[in-house]
């Protein structure tokens, strides 16, 4: 037969492990110690290859720990340099392949050199000779590390009987450390610590210190689990065995929904981006979710504490791209007007533009209603590329609107500010706390002292809502504030904001929004075309000045969208031709005129004055009609009047006595005749110092018989020397002027410096004279005198036409 026909199969070669040598085997997170018996299973190539061949061979083999168990073929510089040399006595198979052993630990050995790693370690190893020291301190530790571990087996909820006995059998010292080592709860890393610790003295020392210490926590848990047995009630156990259930789906790989829930809030707090100290109260809010049933009514709230928590845009910035020119362009386009406001503002982004870390300052916008404060908000946040957020303060009476309830209320919640935030989604936005000035306080607290805080670039970087209980910085937040009225802030939260007045607008003005903003709006919302519809100016003006009274424009876009409703239905019915809406087509679109100038009608009598009065939503006119009866000289006032005005009245009442003379007034008139004033509008509250002049005037005019010119009105306080004092609210006044007609006002000397706060273009047309006395105001404001036929023919027209 051919010898190369058929190849018999090549055996293996022996293993020949050199004197004084070892085949080294690493072990992951164990320890090996002399004169112990442990199974272990090997499943690397080279270490099974390792353990055939031991097994075979009968030659001991070296078990040394490696220094991280994660590496899968370990190098000699990741394993430990002091093993155990240990004979293999058994060897199973598995059925994955792997094997399981039973070694019996020999005796130490350091490392000297490896001598091969390829297919496995072979290593020149130095045998570690021990002697038990001959002294009767080590004797007696032997003694009481012996009892030591008796005492530590028996402490463990199933006491190792089998164990203890063994321990007791044991003579040999060295052995006896060795054995009680093994048993001991340690790392791998302190295990190999007293592995290399070669004296056996200080060995026995260290073994004896972590056998106390373990002693020490078995007592403690003992302890604890017999008061823990003892105090279990019913909610306690369900609590227990939901953990013990927790624990068993945890090792079957079923575990419930509430760890994928902890985890996925654990992973999302990471992803925000929190400040360290946030991130790290969030964390420790969460351990506490952890431990809570879910059957708890704790565990609801707390979840929805992370809800908002989590939304809150930690660390989402909006990135601001500021160009002035086309911030003036956004500002021009969206205001007709409001120019010292826009000059502001474009300064604002400017500085913005120059130092973007600066910190914002708080504007309000104060102005009646209807001229632009909120949209001017939304304005100056498109022109910096912000987020825009409102906020409407109006009737909030609770502090907690402000800053939130605290979490231990049911239905808690945050404040207005963080739900804000939290609307916007990022940490600068444009928040606009619309109408600042109607917060009032009440038994929950004072919202305005609660936004001292919000309001304050000093402080705000801090801001801490009582229902997140954490701070918030709002420092890179533009607040703007908006307000009719500046009196009803309170003084230190408007020290905290750079007041912008916006005034009311004039004739011209509306005009001018009219054609620019307001009738293409409604032409549009009311589902017209431009080619469908027309106003000319003259019929905005009729609507102007016949149907609004207004320092804004919400009424005249209320009227513009009642006309193009109508023509909107013609439309629908089928109309085909455009229409045009002159001044005469008005009243058969919105009716009858609901104002009318009555100044020349009420100024064609003695004793009536056209005043100038300030009101919340802007300035307007005030007549104050004053007759006479015969009584017994009592003055009486209607009109509803206010303490201040009364007392105007009765100065202005005095003073005219203390001049009957001057003036040509019988003085048997004040004796014989009560005096009556009257100011119409009577449901109107009214109250102030500024109709003093109206007032006197009026008294002057009535007992003189001369009447007073239609075209003035007049505003200012009287003192009884006959002294023109100063006013406010002269711009408010003044628009209200011009939108009447009047063609000249008069004014005190010493408010001479507001007229410079009013707009050129309003001034025009208007004939302002200062006052120093009431002589000067009786002089400009009394015409010569007329006939008393003219007066009576007068006064029977106005009968007649009232």
């Amino acid at each position: 037969m051919n010898a190369e026909a058929k190849e018999t199969p090549k055996s293996k070669p022996h293993l020949v492990v050199p004197p004084g040598a070892l085949v080294i085997l690493p072990l992951r997170n164990t320890v090996l110690f002399p004169a112990t018996v442990m199974p272990l299973v090997v499943g690397r190539p080279p270490s099974l290859q390792a353990v055939e061949e031991a097994v075979r061979q009968q030659f001991p083999v070296g078990f040394v720990s490696q220094r991280d168990p994660k590496i899968e073929s370990p190098q000699p510089k990741d394993l430990y340099s002091v093993g155990t040399a240990a004979d293999v006595l058994r060897m199973f198979g598995l059925p994955d392949g792997q094997r399981q052993i039973i070694v019996q630990g020999r005796q130490r050995f350091g490392i000297g050199e490896f001598l091969e790693t390829d297919p496995f370690l072979i290593a020149r190893v130095t045998m570690v000779e021990e002697k038990v020291p001959p002294t009767k301190e080590f004797e007696a530790r032997i003694l009481h590390l012996r009892q030591e571990a008796s005492k530590a087996l028996s402490l463990l909820p199933e006491p190792m009987n089998e164990l203890i006995a063994m321990i007791e059998r044991i003579e040999d010292p060295l052995s006896l450390i060795d054995v009680i080592a093994s048993t001991l709860d340690l790392p791998p890393n302190e295990k190999q610590e007293i592995l290399e610790t070669f004296d056996p003295e200080s060995r026995a020392q260290r073994v004896s210190e972590k056998l106390a210490r373990q002693i020490e926590l078995l007592e403690l848990s003992k302890k604890i689990g017999e008061e823990t047995k003892e105090s279990m009630d019913k909610t306690q156990r369900q609590y227990f065995l939901r953990e013990q259930l927790k624990a068993i789906q945890k090792e079957l790989g079923e575990e419930d929904g509430k760890s994928e829930e902890v985890e996925e809030l654990r992973k999302k707090i990471y992803e925000a981006k929190m400040p360290p100290e946030i991130e790290k109260e969030a964390l420790r809010e969460l351990s506490r979710l952890e431990r809570i049933p879910e059957m708890a009514a704790e565990y609801s709230s707390l979840r929805t504490y992370f809800d908002w928590l989590l939304e809150l845009p930690w660390s989402v910035f909006t990135k601001e791209e500021i160009d002035l020119p086309k911030a003036r362009e956004i500002l021009d386009a969206d205001h007709y007007d409001l120019e010292k406001v826009k000059k502001r503002i474009i300064e604002f982004l400017a500085v913005r533009k120059l130092m973007p870390q600066g910190k914002s300052p708080i504007l309000c916008l104060v102005g009646p209603p209807g001229v632009g404060k909120t949209s001017l908000g939304q304005s100056i946040a498109r022109a910096m590329n912000r987020k825009f957020v409102r906020q409407s303060l109006g009737g909030v009476h609770d502090e907690a609107d402000i800053r939130g309830h605290r979490r231990t209320y049911i239905g808690a919640l945050p404040g207005n500010i963080i739900q804000g935030i939290r609307k916007a989604g990022s940490r600068n936005p444009v928040f606009m706390l619309d109408e600042i000035d109607k917060l009032s306080a009440s038994f929950h607290g004072d919202p305005s002292a609660a936004l001292l805080e919000v309001l304050d670039p000093a402080q705000n970087a801090t801001f801490q809502d009582h229902y997140l209980g954490l701070p918030f910085d709002l420092s890179q937040v533009l607040f703007i504030a908006t307000a009719n009225v500046l009196d009803t802030i309170p003084g230190p939260l408007r020290d905290r904001m750079e007041i912008l007045e916006l005034p009311g607008y004039i004739e011209e003005d509306k005009l001018a929004i009219a054609k620019g903003y307001l009738v293409p709006r409604q032409i549009a919302e009311n589902g017209l075309k431009d080619s469908e519809i027309y106003f000319t100016d003259e019929a905005i003006r009729e609507i102007i000045r016949s149907y609004t009274r207004e320092a804004g424009v919400r009424q005249l876009e209320r009227e513009l969208g009642a006309v193009c409703r109508s023509v909107a239905t013609r439309v629908a019915e089928g109309l085909k031709e455009p229409i045009t809406i002159d001044a005469e087509s008005i009243p058969a679109y919105l009716g009858p005129p609901k104002f009318i100038n009555e100044i020349a009608l009420r100024t064609s009598l003695p004793g009536v004055a056209t005043g100038l009065a300030w009101t919340p939503v802007g300035g307007d006119i005030l007549f104050v009609e004053a007759t006479k009866m015969p009584g017994d000289g009592k003055l009486i006032l209607t009109g509803q009047l206010g303490e201040v005005m009364k007392e105007s009245a009765q100065a202005a009442l005095s003073l005219v006595k203390s001049r009957a003379g001057m003036l040509g007034i019988d003085a048997g008139l004040f004796r014989q005749n009560d005096v009556h004033i009257h100011i119409p509008a009577g449901a109107i509250p009214k109250d102030g110092p500024s109709a003093g002049v109206t007032l006197f005037v009026a008294l002057v005019s009535l007992l003189t018989g001369r009447r007073i010119s239609k075209d003035v009105a007049m505003t200012g306080e009287i003192s009884l020397r006959g002294l023109v004092l100063p006013v406010g609210g002269i711009k408010e006044k003044v628009l209200a002027a011009k939108r009447a007609g009047i063609s000249c006002v008069l004014l005190p000397e010493l408010n001479r410096k507001d007229l410079e706060e009013v707009p050129t273009l309003p001034r025009g047309g208007i004939r302002f004279e200062f006052l120093r006395t009431v002589d000067d105001a009786l002089l400009l404001a009394l015409e010569s005198d007329a006939p008393a036929d003219s007066v009576r023919n007068e006064q029977s027209a106005a009968q007649l036409n009232p």
